[in-house]
């Protein structure tokens, strides 16, 4: 692998006391249960210091099909924040089925010419993942309105919420680096070894559905790549034939390292009569690719979540169970 095949990474601009951060319908809609968690999330997000804004289109009530509105809408809204300079950073209010609908929709050159932290994850993996590959941009694979900031955080212990509103408030705003990530006694280590390389990941269904796209990954940007992910619903099966998709797609030959979140309501892993394991699937595709696997960790759905920065190099040791972002994902 050389430096030269890997993008200069953008990093946007550190967030700063009184920015304003804006709270978006980047795919699903907003039923009217969860307009309290929209507001717990400007709650949080102003004890954070920043001004909250929410876009028009995050309206209870307003929904097209399973969408918050048309693809070409919501990309409207969506350019309209890239291309604001009062806007400093964009929150997604939740996950569903849209992207796939406007990422050939989305003005790259405002993100070139203004970069700004997007945090979401699920179908915003989508996001993550294409502007990475076309603009190097650092994708925040964090918490969201609905499910997270509102949801996941209040139902957290009191600490653990305090811990993560300062790794929040230091990833955002701050320009020296993280560090280790807070583990907690659920990681495991499914496979020893260190390894180091940049972060690239988010929702394993959305990883394979974006290398079927025209906004795919070069596969050479997964040369010594951290690969993280995580799944919701569906099958243990069908998570072994997303690893076997990536297997044959030639991805597992180039990573150095691997982090998988905790599994949440896949059918199979489950109950007293779970088999096989998570980690037996992983393994089982994995076969003698000697990589570190860490397992369990807290990002995804089973919420809240540790941020994974798209693109920043960390150092894995699943051995010790640490995960360690060695750059910061801002920029002064």
């Amino acid at each position: 692998m050389t430096s030269s095949i890997l993008p200069q990474l953008l990093r946007p601009r550190a967030l700063r006391p009184g920015d304003l951060v804006v709270i978006a319908s980047l795919s699903g809609p907003l039923p009217a249960e969860y307009e309290p968690n929209v507001e717990q999330t400007v709650v949080v997000l102003e004890r954070m210091g920043f001004r909250v804004r929410r876009a028009p289109l995050l309206e209870v009530g307003r929904q097209r099909w399973w969408s918050a509105a048309s693809p070409a809408e919501i990309a409207r809204e969506f350019n309209g924040l890239l291309r604001d300079p009062e806007v400093r950073a964009i929150v997604a209010s939740d996950g569903g089925q849209t992207v796939l609908g406007y990422l050939d929709l989305i003005d790259v050159e405002a993100i070139r010419a203004d970069p700004k932290p997007i945090l979401g994850y699920s179908d915003i993996s989508l996001l993550h993942l294409a502007l990475y590959a076309r603009t190097g941009l650092v994708g925040f694979h964090a918490d969201m309105a609905v499910p997270g900031f509102g949801g996941s955080w209040p139902a957290a212990m009191a600490a653990r919420q305090a811990e993560l509103e300062r790794l929040y408030s230091t990833l955002l705003t701050s320009t020296e680096a993280i560090g280790a990530l807070p583990t907690t006694p659920s990681w495991e280590c499914w496979r020893p070894g260190r390894a180091e390389g940049r972060l690239i990941g988010g929702v394993i269904n959305r990883i394979v559905l974006a290398q079927a796209t025209p906004f795919a990954m070069p596969l050479e940007r997964f040369d010594g790549a951290v690969l993280f992910w995580e799944e919701l619903g569906g099958l243990a099966s069908h998570v072994w034939s997303y690893l076997q998709i990536m297997r044959h797609a030639g991805i597992l030959d180039r990573i150095s390292g691997m982090v998988v979140g905790i599994p949440t309501h896949i059918g199979g892993l489950e109950g007293p009569d779970a088999s096989p394991t998570l980690a037996e699937i992983v393994l089982d595709v994995l076969g003698d690719r000697d990589i570190p696997v860490l397992g369990n960790v807290e990002f995804g759905h089973s919420g809240p979540n540790l941020p994974m920065p798209v693109g920043i190099p960390v150092a894995l040791d699943a051995q010790q169970r640490t995960l360690s972002l060695l750059e910061p994902a801002v920029r002064p």
